[in-house]
């Protein structure tokens, strides 16, 4: 058998690093990891990587007809709502036309493509969501990555989308911050927090992320699937979480409604998934919040013992 071939796309991110430390240790594939700038993912070993911009048709190009690969990844992403509503054409950018440039190299060398989508396709109306109800954006980021879906929908390659709400984990260098983190260093410093009460999620652990795009590439699972945490909660409810998993004082944190907040972009109130279908085709199996935090914790402890 010969090894399969993976590109990782963005695999400076949470997502993308959580990947490559999971890929490098298997025997059975050659992967390459590409991102913006320097590598960072300096604890593993196994793995070649590449800078890539993959809003240039002539960097994806070059690095598709080099290394040819079975399967493609893209983690990559502009993902911060509120910006991708004051700077619209970078958003698209990378959210829409890179994406063309990845469909486009993937179906001249064939390779399955899997691509990471958002519960911001949905309104929030009626959460928990199937793979197969109706999207209707509410934000500028929503609409890029809806619209980056049903170009990937037409393609004339395998492909898969990957939905997945609020990924949260530890990087190596400590460059990106998600809620469970920056909830836990407030808290741990005591500064005051207020806190969204009226948006559900089910966060998700960046590893059973990662798992779950290594599943769909193994057994070539083609097609939308939902993955996430297993827990619906409340932003709200998130927090208190952290604070009752680290034992942090609560009372320093105050509820407020979303439309208090002021944010440039419309979140959807009510998301959430059904994560049937993983579980079914793939044998998804995600972690509980408190497993999620256990993991975080151990990862903290293993940064600060290093540095």
């Amino acid at each position: 058998m010969k090894n399969k071939k993976i590109l990782i796309t963005g695999s400076n991110g949470l997502l993308g690093q959580k990947l490559v430390k999971l890929l490098s240790h298997k025997t059975n594939i050659d992967l390459l990891a590409t991102s913006i700038g320097e590598n960072r993912v300096q604890s593993v070993t196994g793995f070649n990587y590449q800078n890539l911009d993959i809003t240039s048709k002539t960097q994806v190009d070059s690095v598709f007809n080099k290394f040819n690969p079975d399967v493609v990844i893209n983690t990559a992403a502009m993902t911060n709502v509120d910006a991708c509503e004051n700077k619209k054409e970078e958003c698209i950018n990378l959210n829409v036309n890179a994406v063309k440039k990845l469909i486009d190299a993937s179906e001249k060398h064939q390779s399955h493509l899997i691509h990471l989508s958002t519960d911001f396709v949905f309104d929030g109306e009626n959460g928990p969501y199937k793979e197969t109800d109706i999207q209707n954006p509410l934000s500028f980021y929503g609409q890029s990555k809806y619209e980056a879906e049903k170009l990937v929908q037409q393609a004339k390659t395998k492909w898969s989308i990957v939905r997945t709400i609020i990924v949260y984990g530890v990087v190596e260098d400590m460059s990106r911050s998600n809620i469970v983190l920056w909830a836990k260093q407030a808290l741990e410093k005591g500064s005051p927090l207020t806190i969204v009460n009226d948006q559900y999620r089910m966060p998700t652990l960046a590893e059973d992320l990662a798992y779950a795009c290594w599943l769909i590439a193994e057994k070539s699972a083609g097609g939308i699937y939902h993955i996430s945490g297993k827990d619906f909660m409340s932003i709200l409810e998130l927090v208190n979480r952290v604070a009752d998993f680290y034992g942090y004082d609560k009372s320093i944190i105050t509820p407020v409604s979303s439309s208090s907040l002021n944010q440039a972009a419309k979140r959807p109130p009510k998301t959430g998934f059904v994560l049937d279908k993983a579980i079914k085709d793939l044998g998804y199996s995600p972690c509980s919040f408190e497993e999620g935090l256990e993991i975080v914790t151990n990862q903290l402890q293993s940064l600060n013992s290093i540095h």
